[in-house]
């Protein structure tokens, strides 16, 4: 027996947005007992982290480690960037995204997903404005 659903999450700018209630949600309403959870985002410029989710300091500091890691194309060190036509986030959250990961694999079981008692499912946002990103939930 397989699920599937597609959730929508809006974001505001970059940064990390919790969808671990959706997917938790998702799961329980499934009808499946024992199962692999896939999470999926259908975009390039954004990503998906299983984070801990206790302490928002945690998710300020990834968002400053991977801004000063990749900081927006403007930046003078950045002018090797030549994707640039949709402005100087773009090419910056498109690496980013690379060197996350945009599917999740979480195991089920008992119509639970066994995440730790910590740990939260993020999208992160890479682009500095707001999106509208789709998420799909496969559960088998």
């Amino acid at each position: 027996m397989n699920r599937q659903k597609q959730i929508t999450l809006n974001t505001n700018s970059a940064g990390l947005t919790e969808f671990t209630d959706q997917a938790a949600y998702f799961v329980r309403q499934s009808g499946i007992d024992t199962g692999l959870l896939t999470v999926f985002v259908r975009h390039t410029s954004c990503s998906l982290l299983i984070q801990e989710n206790a302490d928002p300091d945690v998710q300020q500091d990834l968002r400053n480690f991977f801004h000063r890691l990749v900081p927006p194309g403007d930046d003078a060190s950045m002018n090797w960037l030549t994707h640039t036509a949709e402005g100087p986030d773009d090419m910056p959250a498109h690496i980013k995204a690379a060197l996350t990961q945009t599917s999740l694999s979480i195991p089920v079981s008992q119509g639970a997903m066994l995440l730790g008692t910590w740990q939260g499912i993020y999208l992160f946002e890479h682009r500095s404005r707001s999106h509208s990103r789709q998420i799909v939930l496969h559960l088998n």
